[in-house]
């Protein structure tokens, strides 16, 4: 390819909305010198009003706070507060100088003074694929959750004409605990699209507006529940919508969509109508707690090493303390490590898995190669015809960025691009080209998104663009894009396979806890859509679609919540963490074709940190045998264990900070959480980790005896277990063990691997309890591989 620009790849994008992540601030430090910024300002309990719904009652007795507790000389400008919290956190939002900020943060009575910051945004074949028929044994027992409202935080919902949310005749009204109900504004009326499917739809945009006053390049804030974005429409329907017959994309995906639970309520709420702020999120959270929803789904996630920076896992554990049940998304940050977002034990983290269908449009070239391409484009058949092939690299640009390409040398051809989507599809159309072959990003390796495109375009991956971009180097290059169909059932390579961009673990905040938990469906995933953007998403693109077909971890979330929300009601005396544990400690993690679920990176065995626990099992986590359950003093301990200080914990807890509420738990470690799952960190290798468990008895026999067993040999490690057997009976359902740890020095230190993974199995002969174990230790250093 000459001295040209080397073949470079960028980021494909899988987010509706994607913003950068604003750094977070342990300390108050100035973000705009002499401006005003959105600080959230943790109060300790001893000093905040009682809890109310009454907002106008807490804003003013905060009002009065900030005008006693600032001095005179400092009160200009004066502070604005944009929200009270009485439920997902103890205190307020509002705009702050960084001086006015600091002072507060400084009183004995304020806990935390933390920055405003932005979030990203993280069907007719996964229920089938998950098993969840009418007649499965989980979608019997729990009657459709119909008594379950779920909480979707997002970018509101689109109901005008859409079948998916409307209510059938049979629904009776929302139980009677949820208080929420629907907010109506001049593009919203709430009377019209709101029933007893649609139970609740408000939207928080105080924190997003303040945001735009100082910082360029934001979408103008919603001032509606309306969806005019696409992304929460999407996520809520995945969760909870009504079967939809014959819902399809430009013929694509034909079938009955459904969501998860179809029989569930949904509750909206648009924290993200422009952008997803902090203080909106926070406010949504707050507002969802007091409507008492039973499932919070959300597709959102921020860049964070400490949890108690994060305002969404902060305003989740009062979630969780409360019952709800909270599932978030691992992020789209992958393959690389460690990027994995929503790292609390106390939400349930999601990844994303592949199904058994593509959407191909096969390529051929003119020496008689074919090569798979994956494309949603519903024009005019392209196929029967070659046309000639150029790269983008010789027309002017290698990335097809728009404005750059030479029609005089794209004009009449399929035109090979570096990178890109559907943006770059356009492109080449604007430059007078006929048809688009995308490159995947080199990380990604067997994945190529398709995607709704303006002109015959289809996505390829990065190996298959090199090798049609060489071609293009020959006299006179052709190719052809064939038919484009829908693939269903036998798909080669096998799936489930966890997807190239789901975000992995180790978790920064606590290497100790396995992130993410669990994987599920997150890739062409169709549901429900706005009527205010197109399928590709392209302002220039004018079609309007009831349905759309997307990709991300932010729609494997919202598939576990509806989960979740069938054994909320088919298990109703178990916790948030009881369903996390039977969800975790079910799944599976062979693919179609018997082997071990891969990798779609790399094409090797997936591991802990790519899929967690293994692939969502819906029908099996209804009889887990076991659970591993927790509540807050259990939190309280694993914050304690992470070093955390009173002032800290109590942004959780939303008390007074409690000085001496660690002296009790100094000898508790952060992996002795009760976790189902063992995530171990070796220092040194003749360190010894011994972690605790705690397991209760669900099973139908109350004198059960489960024995021990692993997934995998140990390699190059040992875990002892103790007691090897456990006993139930009538009186003893619940039984403690703990496992050491140790590695084989010989084998760990003269490795090139850092990590080894297996699994701990307790059997009774009917149950098979499942916790995924990963061992990571320090690479050998000279010394010691000499040794």
């Amino acid at each position: 390819m000459g001295n040209r620009k080397p073949f470079a790849v960028v980021l494909l994008c899988f987010l509706l909305t994607v913003v950068a992540a604003m750094p977070p601030a342990e300390h108050v430090e100035p973000v705009h010198d002499g401006a005003m910024s959105t600080y959230m300002v943790h109060i300790a309990s001893s000093h905040s009003p009682r809890a109310t719904r009454n907002t106008a009652r807490l804003t003013r007795a905060y009002t009065s706070f900030l005008r006693d507790t600032l001095p005179t000389g400092m009160n200009v400008p004066a502070p604005n507060i944009l929200y009270s919290y009485a439920h997902a956190m103890t205190g307020f939002a509002a705009r702050l100088t960084a001086r006015q900020a600091a002072h507060l943060e400084a009183q004995p009575s304020v806990l935390a003074v933390i920055p405003d910051g932005l979030y990203e945004l993280h069907t007719t074949l996964s229920s089938s694929f998950l098993g969840l028929t009418p007649s499965s044994p989980l979608m019997v027992e729990s009657n459709g959750a119909s008594d379950v409202v779920i909480g979707v935080l997002d970018t509101g919902i689109y109901p005008k004409d859409r079948a998916s949310f409307a209510a059938d005749p049979w629904m009776t009204p929302p139980p009677r605990s949820f208080r929420g109900g629907c907010v109506s504004t001049p593009d919203f009326n709430a009377t019209e699209y709101c029933n007893n499917k649609l139970v609740g739809a408000k939207f928080f945009h105080n924190g997003h507006v303040a945001m735009m006053s100082h910082m360029t390049g934001l979408a103008p804030a919603s001032r509606s529940p309306l969806d005019v974005d696409g992304h929460g429409t999407h996520c809520a329907s995945i969760a909870a919508g009504a079967p939809v017959p014959n819902a399809n994309l430009f013929g694509f995906a034909r079938g009955t969509a459904m969501g998860t639970a179809s029989g569930a309520r949904i509750a909206s709420y648009n924290v993200c109508g422009g952008g997803c702020t902090s203080s909106d999120i926070l406010a949504g959270i707050d507002e969802a707690i007091a409507d008492k929803v039973d499932i919070l789904s959300i597709s959102i996630g921020l860049n964070v090493t400490h949890l108690f920076s994060d305002p969404m896992m902060t305003g989740a554990f009062r979630a969780v303390r409360q019952g709800i049940f909270v599932s978030a998304a691992a992020g789209n940050m992958g393959p690389d490590k460690a990027t994995v977002k929503n790292l609390a034990p106390w939400v349930c983290t999601v990844g994303a898995s592949s199904m058994d269908r593509e959407f191909r449009a096969p390529v051929v070239l003119g020496d008689g190669r074919t090569f798979t391409g994956y494309s949603l484009y519903s024009g005019p058949d392209p196929y029967g015809t070659m046309i000639p092939l150029v790269y983008s690299g010789d027309a002017g640009s290698d990335a097809c960025e728009a404005g750059k390409l030479d029609p005089s040398k794209v004009a009449g051809k399929i035109v090979v691009c570096a990178a890109g989507g559907a943006a770059q599809g356009w492109a080449v159309k604007q430059a007078g080209g006929v048809g688009a072959i995308l490159a995947s990003r080199p990380a990604y390796g067997g994945y190529a998104e398709a995607e709704a495109h303006l002109l015959p375009a289809v996505s390829v991956t990065h190996a298959e663009a090199v090798e049609i971009a060489k071609y293009t180097q020959t006299p006179n290059p052709v190719a052809r894009i064939s038919y484009f169909s829908s693939v269903t059932g036998v798909v080669d390579p096998p799936s489930p396979r966890v997807l190239s961009f789901s975000s992995r673990g180790p978790s920064r905040a606590a290497p100790e806890i396995l992130k993410p938990d669990i994987i599920a469906p997150g890739v062409q995933i169709l549901a429900a859509w706005t009527g205010e953007k197109s399928p590709s998403q392209l302002d220039v693109d004018r079609r309007r679609v009831e349905f759309n077909i997307i990709s991300g971890t932010s729609m494997a979330t919202p598939q576990v919540s509806g989960i979740a929300a069938l054994l909320k009601v088919a298990r109703p005396e178990w916790s948030p963490a009881a369903i996390k544990s039977a969800l975790m400690t079910t799944a599976y993690n062979v693919d179609s074709s018997g082997g071990v679920i891969k990798d779609m990176a790399t094409g090797k065995e997936a591991g802990p940190f790519q899929l967690g626990a293994g692939h969502v099992d819906p029908n099996r986590a209804l009889d887990p045998g076991l659970v591993y359950d927790a509540g807050e003093d259990d939190y309280i301990s694993f914050l304690c264990a992470l070093g955390y200080t009173p002032p800290m914990i109590a942004i959780f807890t939303g008390g007074s900070p409690v000085m001496d509420i660690c002296s009790k738990r100094q000898h508790i470690a952060v992996g002795d959480h009760n976790y189902p799952a063992f995530s171990v960190v070796f220092k040194s290798y003749d360190e010894k980790v011994t972690q605790r468990r705690v397991v209760r008895n669900v099973g139908s026999n109350v004198n059960a005896v489960y024995t021990l067993g692993y997934r995998a040999s140990p390699s190059g490690w040992s875990g002892i277990v103790d007691p090897p057997k456990l006993v139930f009976d009538a009186q003893h359902q619940t039984m403690e063990y703990t496992v050491t740890f140790s590695l084989v020095l010989s084998e760990a230190s003269n490795s090139s691997e850092t990590e080894a993974h297996s699994a701990l199995v307790w059997t009774d002969g009917e149950h098979k309890v499942v916790s995924p174990i990963v061992l990571t230790w320090p690479a050998p250093s000279p010394t010691v591989a000499a040794m």
